[in-house]
């Protein structure tokens, strides 16, 4: 013998079934919303950069940001003529650190962190000395790298 649903059962499935559609239209937006994407970038090891010495040596600053994966870094040239490059991002707040060749440092204007040429910090909040890059020129090419070359 088959068991009859009542009004009552139907009732309330339909509104089960509301509620659960409601907390889902709620929830879903939400939690995609709060969970950041996934990167496409890949794992960075070596980097040719899109520019060369002779663009850096026209820049009034002597130094060009470059994106290397996810970070910011650095080239500059220093008064003896050598390429260096270092993470752009000051160690105490993540603010992006300049070259000033009037000075002769790097220089975080968010709280005047400064950093000499090799990337050690010399006076201000940084905690930590800024990351280097090894750097490799091939012909006009310059190409930057985590190893050290």
């Amino acid at each position: 013998m088959a068991e009859q649903k009542s009004r009552r059962d139907f009732l309330n499935l339909l509104l089960g079934g509301g509620t659960l559609a409601t907390l889902g239209a709620i929830l879903y937006p939400t939690i995609k919303y709060i969970t950041p994407p996934a990167s496409g970038e890949a794992n960075v090891t070596q980097l040719k950069l899109a520019f060369k010495r002779s663009d850096i040596e026209a820049d009034p600053k002597k130094a060009k940001t470059f994106k290397f994966g996810r970070d910011l870094g650095i080239i500059l040239i220093t008064d003896t003529g050598e390429l260096r490059a270092l993470a752009a991002r000051c160690t105490h707040l993540d603010c992006t650190v300049q070259n000033r060749p009037d000075l002769g440092i790097l220089w975080c204007a968010c709280h005047n962190g400064r950093y000499d040429y090799s990337g050690r910090n010399i006076s201000g909040p940084p905690p930590r000395p800024l990351e280097q890059f090894a750097v490799n020129v091939v012909g006009e090419d310059i190409f930057v790298s985590r190893e050290k070359a």
